[in-house]
This record gives C-alpha cells, structure tokens and sequence, in this order.
C-alpha cells in the first residue's frame, strides 16, 4: 500500500480505506499473508437496483448543475448519450 501511496502522492491511509471499501463491497478478497486479489465472481454481481442506487446521488449533482446553467433536459441528455458513446468507441 506504501508503494502504491507513494506511485500516486496520497497518503497510505487513503489506499487502505480505498482497499477496505473495496473488500466490503466484495470486490477484493482479503488473503492472509499475501496480497489482496480480485474476488472470483464478483465483479457485477450487485443486484440492478443495488447498482442503480449507487449512481443516484452523482445523477441528482448532474441534473443539479444542468439546471443552474439553464440547461434542458434534452441538453442533457445529448451530453449523456455523446459520452456514453464516446466511453464505449475507446
């Protein structure tokens, strides 16, 4: 953790809160005396609503800001759709 600390310029505590979450969240698997992995079969496994959940309170940011710059919906919706794409071609 102090390599990967010191590789980026954050402090060790943020890397190990980072891998705590990650471990509560079953994402990382926790192996004594040797080093974290990847849990098998985890990735993706949270229920659809558990994970639609987790995007709610960046999407209410999102449309918080949209609305304190005039935007409308359907601009919105053309910068969701332009990004989505764009994440998808790389």
């Amino acid at each position: 953790m102090r390599e990967l600390a010191q590789l980026h310029a954050v402090n060790p505590m943020t890397i190990s809160k980072a891998y705590a979450l990650l471990e509560a969240e079953g994402l990382l698997a926790r192996n004594r005396g040797k080093a974290m992995t990847v849990a098998a079969g985890q990735a993706g496994a949270a229920p659809h609503a558990q994970r639609l959940r987790q995007i709610e309170a960046p999407a209410r940011e999102l449309i918080a800001a949209a609305r304190q710059l005039e935007l409308t919906r359907h601009d919105l919706h053309e910068v969701i759709e332009r990004n989505w794409e764009r994440r998808h071609d790389d």
